[in-house]
């Protein structure tokens, strides 16, 4: 189950830290000080329209869609091993997510089927098996409430775990920063202040007992289908140990028919 983790890692919000959480106030007050043109705290008591409107255009950049393909090299550095590898992924909106992953010299390892209540793994290499899981196992994994949907909506490339609880934001010229605070985490959210498309997302655990991370970059952003979306992500996580994930899509298209499909072999091993 050692390729099915990497893909469960590139999902990974274990996010991090009390020393983290402490500084996200100070990162809004850090950052582009000098293009600073409004700082607004505890909107809730300021104007409600105000975090209508900022939550309106955070939503604005949430990418909708039927169907997705794509070809993506997978970097993952973790404290154990390096790995290299290609994911074919098809996903049917709030349906199925299916992941074949090549790694290169063997060529296909492993595929995941992905439903809103199961995951199943055919192993190909280097042992022919068919496991079979509930869709809490991801939440298992990772330690926090991941369900099928968050998963598509972070392989698609929209931001997760947003809360219309916005305790400050900050505009400049160039970027629109927003902090909000969940049930789990505090979440500072970097937009782009033309186009309001993600820029950046980190989150920090409310928990500061629980010492969880996660940085989120999206960047080369490209016009499919007349939708914005983020060809390369780098992803850092840090808990107990930290993990760094990079995906970099070379090929992707909304709304054609699923390319990749999923069998069963009668063959294989169940487990």
């Amino acid at each position: 189950m050692r390729y099915f983790l990497i893909i469960v890692s590139i999902v990974a919000f274990s996010c991090r830290s009390a020393k983290k959480v402490q500084s996200i106030a100070s990162a809004i007050a850090k950052k582009d000080t000098a293009e600073t043109v409004v700082i607004k705290e505890n909107p809730k008591l300021d104007s409600q329209t105000i975090v209508k409107d900022i939550m309106g255009k955070v939503m604005h950049t949430k990418i909708d869609f039927s169907t997705f393909n794509a070809k993506v090299k997978v970097d993952y550095d973790g404290a154990e091993q390096s790995q290299h590898v290609t994911a074919y992924l098809s996903i049917k909106k709030d349906s199925l997510i299916f992941v074949k992953i090549s790694v290169p010299p063997f060529g296909v390892v492993a595929s995941v089927l992905i439903s809103k209540d199961s995951i199943v793994v055919v192993q190909i290499k280097p042992e022919k098996s068919i496991k079979y899981r509930a869709i809490s196992y991801l939440q298992d994994q990772i330690q926090i409430p991941f369900d099928f949907y968050t998963l598509q909506d972070l392989l698609i490339g929209n931001p997760v775990f947003l809360d219309s609880n916005i305790v400050s934001y900050k505009a400049s010229n160039a970027q629109l920063l927003v902090m909000m605070v969940g049930d789990m985490f505090k979440h500072l959210v970097t937009l782009d202040n033309k186009d309001f498309k993600v820029l950046h997302s980190k989150l920090d655990d409310v928990d500061a007992l629980r010492n969880r991370t996660c940085d989120i970059t999206f960047s080369n952003y490209q016009i499919a289908d007349g939708r914005q979306f983020s060809a390369y992500r780098y992803i850092s996580v840090s808990e107990k140990s930290k993990l760094d994930i990079t995906l970099d899509f070379k090929e992707f298209a909304f709304n054609e028919p699923l390319k990749y499909t999923f069998g069963l072999p009668k063959n294989y091993k169940r487990k």
